[in-house]
């Protein structure tokens, strides 16, 4: 198990449960602008935001977007410790640099303390896009190792000054590579890892490649907070990462709709059917399993180990609930598959 780290009210590792997070990507200096998005990626579902904070401007906008966001946020610097301090001075629960870049040994020092006076941990996000040139030439480029070892330096940089309260990440846009970076950092340190699969693409390619990666991951018991990175919008990146959490087993919010393939056997029209149940049990926060299968030889089985779900028979369906013997299905089966999850769970 990793250590644990407070962000604002937010606990990342230690066995907490795996936190969503996203990034603005509105001129931080224009608060309504930025603050409307911060709400909207809560509403959506993350649990942190990250804003770049890039000139002084940005810091003086700090205190009215932490003092009226919803969740904690997390300062993103690069380059200027005086801007990492001033964000640190200025309410932001967290902050994301790379020590490597923030201008040598006394500002790296400069920057823990603050942090450690305000009791906020730092982020050391290291990427493939930006790694120190000697670990490029020795490794032949941004390969795993050469990820894992710059994050590792980085965070060793940071414990010499006496502050560990750290998170680690390493990202690529290649899927096989950042699965390997991760599992790499994951068996040398205890410190909670930031997953994520940077600069993914466009949403219809980036949340494919995000979910391979971040799932593969999360199946291996790795990765403490994490964002889908995602090109424009970044609102679609909290729906995609409460998705792979769910793929995984690791949030169990709302019901979960098992439907099969279809195939010659298939006795009911089961898109359609699926799509109706789906859409009726949107707004439900119940962790159901329905399943909605089409024919007598896969159907009865899946249906019968979900909590509730109908299988396509000729002439008709049949009604499973977990552990009860089916019931003959007459007239409408999602018609009624939705009047029995009421009946015993409550109004979809």
């Amino acid at each position: 198990m990793t250590k644990a780290v407070q962000v604002g009210r937010v606990r990342i590792g230690g066995g907490a449960p795996v936190s969503v997070q996203s990034m603005t990507n509105t001129d931080t200096r224009d608060v309504g602008a930025t603050l409307a998005q911060i709400r909207a990626l809560a509403d959506a579902g993350c649990d942190l935001v990250r804003v770049s904070v890039y000139d002084e401007a940005c810091v003086g906008a700090a205190r009215a977007l932490t003092d009226a966001s919803p969740v904690p946020l997390i300062a993103d610097i690069h380059f200027n410790a005086e801007l990492a301090i001033g964000a640190a001075e200025n309410g932001y629960a967290k902050l994301r640099l790379n020590p490597g870049n923030i201008g040598g040994g006394d500002n790296i020092r400069r920057v823990a303390d603050c942090a450690r006076a305000h009791r906020i941990p730092i982020r050391v996000g290291v990427n493939a896009g930006s790694l120190e040139r000697d670990l490029l030439a020795r490794h032949g480029g941004p390969t795993p190792e050469a990820l894992a070892e710059s994050a590792l330096n980085s965070a060793r940089l940071l414990e010499r000054h006496g502050f560990d309260d750290i998170v680690l990440a390493v990202k690529t846009s290649h899927t096989v590579d950042t699965i390997r970076a991760f599992r790499l950092v994951a068996k040398h340190c205890d410190y909670p890892l930031h997953i994520g699969l940077t600069e993914a693409g466009l949403p219809e390619d980036g949340v494919i490649k995000s979910a391979v990666a971040l799932g593969a991951l999360l199946a291996d018991g790795i990765g403490d907070t994490m964002r889908v990175s995602l090109s424009g919008d970044p609102l679609p990146e909290a729906d995609a990462a409460r998705n792979i959490l769910r793929a995984v087993g690791l949030l169990r919010d709302r019901p979960e709709i098992i439907a099969c393939p279809t195939c010659g056997r298939t006795c009911i029209d089961v898109p359609t059917l699926a799509r109706r149940v789906r859409g009726a049990l949107a707004d439900v926060h119940i962790p159901l399993r329905v399943a909605v299968m089409g024919c007598v030889v896969n159907g009865p089985g899946e249906a019968r180990e979900a909590d509730i779900g109908i299988a396509g028979a000729p002439g008709g369906a049949a009604l499973f609930v977990r552990g009860e013997a089916p019931a003959s299905i007459k007239g409408d089966p999602a018609e009624a598959l939705l009047h029995e999850i009421k009946r015993r769970w409550g109004n979809p």
